[in-house]
């Protein structure tokens, strides 16, 4: 890998201040590199200009763009404690002891669960797989999930996207005899009291592995399981045959990118392969939920994070908990498709819920306009939605938020990051301080629970946090653009040449392309909340666009307000096959008069 170029100061097409209100910035090339690439590698400009910007040399570029696990697999004994759990795994099997998983009602904590339940039930040894109630119990292991399931007669509990600040859930599970082993990927400061931790983000572990999601880690545990099955005769004595991992890359692609964490090392290939498995719908779960969403492959990052992942989310927001996890182990098509409608049906639930709060949120939101971070609450606030409304702010304000729901006096939080702020860090120094009841999470999300009178003091601890975070903050407003394109050069050829470069997600963001005084021929709303356009060239050529929830924020209003006029755009061109015809259009993420 290359370099990748300093960045330049000067706004592109002169836009200081977008409708959004952001400052563009064009990338930094490094045409040395591009050109070495395309006569070398014989890329596009277009893609070699991608790959340079971000650092990929002519000697990484064929890595990069063809990830496998082949070459990036690394040794899951690298992970501190793995060999301790596998030990214990393989010794639960051999004397036919009763294995319990404890998940998350996340997209990840699902998968992560159904990962290893998948696995278990292939050796006969169907595990019970036990997704604590997001209303009633809240995330994690509790002393009282750890006592019922030694009740109904477990010898193991391995914990999955949990586990990592188990505290006092381990002192009972150790009263009584039951063995706890915790695959995991939070931050933690201290290791549980637990037989095994594995988790690349605790002390002590080397293995450069900390920007795994949990299914990734699980996957790995599962590489190592596997192995040490075979080595010890494990499958030869009893008959059994070896899973075919790969067939899991699926699941594993899936968590990855809703989770979030950085599309770099192994993660690029875990997330290309599992598109490929995920195409052949070979999972009755994923097969049925692809049905109910009216998506077919090929699929892409998208599909992952936006299709099918809020749909797995729902369940744990809105439904019930273990939702998700039953419908990626059901086998019986069945039994899938009534899951995937549940599921559908919760998302839309979801959506509704969310739109309320979030309308609230904003109008709180505005009211912090010289704040460096956004923190808003409300009483009744879904604290299943709270996360995304999270989000939602974050995109609009260009800020890190902080969203609590109140119900009773205690509140359930959810927190977003931006790029070179640590907001998980702040979470679990507050908790360590003594000023919210519970907390943790990573630098881009985080998750925290608190009592109304405790909102005060964590506001003033938030300010002192973000002292020194100017230069974070600038960057957050500010819109960077990969490439300048037109209309007539928005081709479905450009759109696969830009997939090349992915998969896309965070570490690797999707492109932004610049569209320079183009015509707003026509605008208006549809699906209620979007904005639909048809934007041309100086030379006559057309391009559809759409910019997504846009009603009701600066965007929106400017777009519609720019009929018949020149604006600059900004968006990420993706294909559109409405029609049977495919075609390229550009979902819109910002825009400015072109006369500036």
């Amino acid at each position: 890998m290359s370099e990748a170029p300093a960045r330049i100061a000067d706004a592109a097409f002169g836009v200081a201040r977008s409708f959004s209100g952001r400052r563009w910035q064009l990338a930094p090339g490094n045409e040395g590199v591009a050109r070495e690439l395309i006569q070398n590698g014989g890329l596009s400009p277009v893609l070699a200009h991608l790959l340079a910007a971000r650092g990929v040399d002519a000697a990484s570029a064929p890595d990069y763009l063809n990830p496998s696990l082949k070459k990036l697999m690394p040794d899951p004994l690298v992970l501190a404690e793995m060999d301790k759990a596998v030990a214990r795994v393989v010794l639960a099997l051999e004397q036919g002891q009763r294995i319990a998983v404890f998940g998350d009602y996340d997209v990840d904590g699902s998968v992560s669960a159904a990962l290893l339940a998948e696995f278990l039930a292939g050796l006969g040894a169907t595990p019970r797989i036990y997704i604590p109630d997001r209303m009633r119990e809240g995330y994690g292991p509790s002393a009282p999930a750890f006592t019922a399931l030694k009740a109904e007669g477990a010898d193991l509990v391995v914990t999955v996207d949990c586990g990592a600040s188990g505290g006092a859930a381990f002192e009972a599970a150790r009263a009584q005899g039951l063995d706890v082993v915790v695959l995991d990927h939070h931050r933690v400061e201290a290791r549980p009291d637990a037989l095994a931790h594995v988790n690349p983000n605790q002390p002590g572990d080397t293995s450069g592995l900390g920007y795994l999601c949990a299914a990734g880690v699980t996957f790995l545990f599962l590489v190592a399981l596997n192995r040490a099955l075979r080595e010890s005769g494990f499958y030869e004595a009893r008959g059994v045959a070896e899973p075919d991992l790969r067939e899991y890359l699926d699941m594993v692609g899936l968590a990855t990118v809703c989770d979030v964490v950085p599309l770099t090392g192994v993660n690029r290939a875990f997330v290309r392969q599992g598109l490929g498995q995920l195409a052949k719908l070979s999972r009755p779960g994923l097969a049925a939920l692809a049905a109910v969403a009216k998506a077919a492959p090929p699929f892409t990052a998208y599909h992952l994070g936006f299709v099918f992942g809020p749909r797995i989310n729902a369940g744990g927001r809105v439904g019930r908990s273990s939702l998700g996890a039953d419908l990626l182990v059901a086998r019986a098509a069945a039994a899938a498709e009534e899951f995937a409608l549940q599921l559908d049906l919760h998302n839309r639930e979801r959506r509704e819920i969310e739109k309320t709060i979030l309308e609230e949120a904003v109008a709180l939101a505005s009211l912090q306009e010289n704040a460096p971070f956004l923190l808003v609450d409300g009483e009744g606030w879904h604290p299943g939605v709270v996360g995304i409304v999270a989000g939602r702010l974050k995109e609009r304000f260009a800020r890190p938020a902080f969203v609590a729901g109140f119900e009773g006096g205690m509140g359930r939080g959810s927190a977003r990051g931006i790029a070179g702020l640590d907001i998980g860090r702040m979470v679990r120094a507050a908790r360590e301080a003594g000023l919210i009841e519970s907390g943790g999470g990573h630098a881009m999300a985080a998750g925290f629970s608190l009592m109304a009178s405790q909102v005060g003091p964590f506001r003033e601890f938030l300010h002192r946090q973000f002292a020194g975070a100017d230069a974070a903050l600038a960057a957050a407003g500010e819109l960077e653009l990969d490439a300048v394109s037109s209309p007539a050069a928005a081709t479905p050829q450009l759109v696969r040449d830009i997939a090349l470069a992915g998969p896309f997600g965070a570490g690797n963001p999707e492109p932004v392309l610049g569209f320079a005084d183009v015509k707003v021929a026509f605008a208006d709303v549809v699906g209620g909340d979007h904005v639909k356009l048809r934007l041309t060239g100086g030379d006559g050529a057309r391009l559809d666009a759409i910019a997504f929830r846009a009603m009701g924020t600066p965007l929106g209003e400017g777009l519609l307000a720019s009929r018949g006029l020149r604006i600059h755009a900004a968006g990420k061109l993706r294909s559109d096959d409405w029609g049977g015809t495919a075609r390229a259009q550009l979902q819109i993420e910002d825009a400015a008069p072109a006369s500036l």
